[in-house]
């Protein structure tokens, strides 16, 4: 570092143009540690964008896979009962048939 004797002959104009490298110098290193630190964070967030994607598909499918199901199962509980209703319709019961005569 400078001496003490160095600093009392430093000037006020040597002065100002030491505060103005000292600023460039660190504004430049400052912002060169930021775009780097930037450059990584977008790096990892664009992988961890890549795989949520992934997951997310995967998820999708998966959702809708259940819904259709679940769907399906539902339609299928109303035809087989719906049909189970129609047979018992035609069947021998003894109030079907009672219904039956009374409106010949």
């Amino acid at each position: 570092m400078w001496s003490s004797k160095t600093w009392q002959k430093i000037s006020i104009s040597d002065w100002s143009n030491l505060t103005l490298h000292l600023e460039e110098s660190l504004t430049s290193a400052l912002g060169h540690y930021l775009d780097n630190w930037r450059r990584n964070v977008t790096a990892a967030a664009n992988a961890l964008d890549k795989t949520l994607a992934e997951e997310n598909v995967r998820d999708v499918i998966w959702y809708l896979a259940v819904m259709i199901g679940m769907f399906a199962f539902i339609i299928v509980a109303i035809l087989v009962s719906t049909v189970k209703s129609k047979r018992r319709e035609h069947s021998d019961d003894p109030y079907h048939q009672y219904i039956k005569e009374d409106c010949e």
